[in-house]
């Protein structure tokens, strides 16, 4: 019958015999126990059937499936099965027990893991950031909360979002080649450069601390020494690109009914109106803007000085219509209502590049705005402290030690200049 049970000894031979529906093959004599049977799909499996001594009752437990292992190890195995059963041990049950084990010992390692996104948050809030020390008093970060916020934003964004599951000693050198390259093809190698070197640090901080072990390399330097020997540039080169007037005759016309966002077209407009740098726009507060007065008042800059942008009659107009369409910020993300983050622009220029829908005229950066107002301010004849002061430059030598007037009047007047000019064209 098929399925029944047959007693005659095991042979290599008898068991490559078998077929779906053969009888289950027993060992006999000091292998008894061992048995052999085919399943529907053809798989030969040993099994070791013995009597619990725990409980006197039937069991059975897998040794393993043939050929994968032979008769003589499957022979073997079940001498230490019956090794154990003679101890008054289960095989079964102690089976289950190592699985158990061995089950909890890789969760362990699992939650143990110090992936990449652990390895940022200890950089972030244990160095770079500011925190609170044992007395609850706040210690100092590293950097200012400018500073803090954008090497945040510039983990997060790129690092995280790609490695941040991978653990952080499994990462290699080409990927971060791969990361750091993928952010140059989307035209952003400043912050590929940024990327790099923040990445770096957050491993050098790891070791410094021994969260890795001591012979481990940083893949960052390596990757670096990579990106260097293939000429990849990582910083801005030196901006030399100011429109012509018939070029930004041009970008004036198509913004408004551009495929750049509301958002962005609002910001690149005030910054052509004031020479502001991009980011100083991005993360204006409706606080810091007196409509009556006409000033943006700019508390935090990249040369740290305080000032007040003199806004012409048509920014004022413009802002006036944008009044009542926001929250607490003049350009904020629709998601996340804070401030548009300042490498959205280029990313979304090069993105109406690669799509073709981006202006026909020789390839420009918003940057190159700040530049164009400074050169046609120039060519308007404005003097060159008034053009300074316009753009938020700081004043080197004996006079920024001995000129410290502020110039706002002038500015008043040279912006309202520029900003007329723009109209005529």
């Amino acid at each position: 019958m098929a399925g029944a049970k047959s007693n005659k000894t095991l042979t290599t031979k008898t068991i490559e015999a078998m077929k779906p529906g053969s009888p289950v093959l027993t060992d006999t004599e000091e292998n008894r126990g061992l048995r052999v049977s085919c399943g529907s799909t053809g798989k030969k499996t040993f099994t070791y059937r013995y009597k619990s001594p725990a409980t006197q009752k039937l069991k059975s437990i897998k040794i393993g499936n043939f050929p994968d292992i032979s008769l003589s190890q499957a022979r073997q195995k079940l001498q230490e099965l019956k090794k154990l059963r003679a101890e008054g041990v289960c095989p079964s049950e102690e089976e289950k027990r190592r699985v158990a084990v061995i089950r909890e010992q890789t969760l362990e390692r699992v939650e143990s893991t110090f992936t990449v996104e652990d390895m940022v948050e200890l950089y972030l809030t244990e160095y770079i950031e500011d925190r609170h020390g044992k007395d609850g008093k706040i210690i100092a970060g590293s950097r200012k909360p400018k500073g803090q916020a954008e090497t945040r934003r510039t983990l997060h964004s790129d690092v995280v979002r790609t490695l941040g599951k991978k653990a952080a000693e499994a990462v290699t050198r080409q990927n971060v080649i791969d990361l750091v390259k993928e952010i140059v093809d989307r035209g952003a190698n400043v912050q590929a450069g940024n990327v790099l070197r923040e990445l770096s640090a957050a491993y050098e901080y790891a070791l410094g601390l021994g969260r890795l072990s001591q012979d481990f390399v940083n893949p960052a330097v390596l990757a670096k020494a990579s990106l260097k020997q293939a000429k990849i540039r990582l910083s801005s080169e030196r901006g030399k690109r100011v429109l012509t007037d018939g070029e930004l005759k041009k970008l004036i016309e198509w913004l408004p009914g551009s495929h750049f966002t509301a958002t962005i077209t609002g910001i690149l407009r005030l910054t052509l109106w004031t020479g502001c740098r991009t980011g100083e726009v991005c993360v204006a507060e409706w606080d810091n803007i007196d409509l009556n007065k006409g000033t943006f008042h700019i508390r935090e800059s990249k040369t740290d000085i305080e000032r007040h942008v003199q806004l012409p009659r048509q920014a004022v107009e413009f802002l006036k219509g944008l009044q009542h369409t926001t929250g607490r910020y003049l350009f904020a993300s629709q998601k996340t209502k804070l401030p548009l983050q300042q490498k959205q622009l280029t990313e979304q220029a090069w993105r109406l590049r690669q799509d073709g829908r981006m202006l026909d005229i020789p390839h420009w950066t918003p940057h190159d705005l700040r530049r164009t107002v400074r050169t046609g301010l120039a060519r308007l004849k404005c003097p060159s402290e008034v053009g300074e002061a316009i753009l938020g430059h700081s004043r080197s030598g004996i006079e920024g030690t001995y000129d410290l007037h502020r110039y706002e009047d002038e500015c008043r007047e040279w912006l309202q200049r520029w900003a007329d000019y723009m109209d005529s064209l």
